[in-house]
């Protein structure tokens, strides 16, 4: 299969990478995550579905395979550094180095700021943080011995406008903004980007769990809140991914590109 050529994005790399570039994306086997899978696989890519719900990620992997995409899955808990080793090795024996890198993988949580245990507290963070660091460093070494690469952090618009009932969220994802922009300055001129996205009144699993258990308001009611007047979808934050991924974007890079509907300037 084709690889990348070593240097993009520096004066003479070509305008496009060759087809077929490996892409992990790590909460792949449902909301933003999902729809990252498919539109990753449908311009092309490689897809490795990573998600802690292993027969899911196989679901998600098997629909690709079925649509005449390449994929393949792993069941990983981005919070355990071995496992992530593990499912990168699958990676490289399928498919060869990582290129891109989409970290999707999230949880929420709510509660009042003095009621957060330690516990609470101390999941969401190695989710949120922990998770995204170790899948970052992991994939690293591929794109520095490629000389290019492409990272996009999901983050949330929590962490732009603070949101009281779920500190200890807007403070994970805060450390992913902050991740982002270090890691960008680090690694420009290495031929990697690194940017994220952080998502606001998106249409998900996860929303709708938080609405269920009284969390958030309903659809209509956030969509009223929203200048354009309707919510997002994954397909939505997807179209974000496909574009920091392509080599249009190369001169793109440490940035927070809010998909939102104007809900956060």
């Amino acid at each position: 299969m084709n690889s990348p050529t070593p240097g993009a994005g520096a004066p003479g790399a070509p305008a496009e990478r060759a087809a077929g570039r490996v892409a992990v994306i790590t909460g792949g086997a449902s909301g933003m995550g999902l729809s990252i899978c498919h539109a990753l696989a449908g311009i092309g890519d490689r897809v490795a579905v990573w998600d802690i719900d292993g027969a899911a990620a196989e679901r998600v992997a098997e629909e690709i395979r079925a649509a005449g995409g390449t994929a393949t899955a792993a069941e990983v808990d981005v919070t355990d550094r071995a496992a992530v080793h593990e499912a990168l090795r699958k990676v490289h024996a399928e498919f060869g180095p990582v290129q891109i890198m989409v970290t999707s993988a999230g949880l929420v949580g709510f509660a009042p700021f003095t009621e957060i245990t330690d516990e609470a507290w101390h999941r969401v963070i190695d989710v949120n943080l922990h998770g995204t660091f170790h899948c970052v460093q992991a994939s690293i070494p591929d794109m520095l011995a490629g000389g290019w690469g492409r990272i996009v952090t999901i983050s949330s618009s929590s962490a732009q406008r603070g949101s009281p009932g779920m500190i200890h969220y807007t403070a994970s994802k805060g450390a992913v903004v902050a991740m982002t922009k270090g890691l960008a300055r680090e690694y420009a001129s290495r031929g990697i980007t690194v940017n994220t996205i952080p998502p606001s009144g998106i249409d998900t699993p996860m929303s709708r769990n938080s609405q269920a258990a009284g969390n958030l308001p309903d659809n209509e009611v956030m969509a009223k809140a929203i200048p354009v007047g309707h919510l997002g979808t994954g397909e939505d934050i997807a179209a974000a991914v496909v574009f920091l991924c392509s080599e249009q974007a190369g001169y793109i890079t440490g940035q927070v590109l809010g998909v939102n509907g104007g809900s956060v300037i």
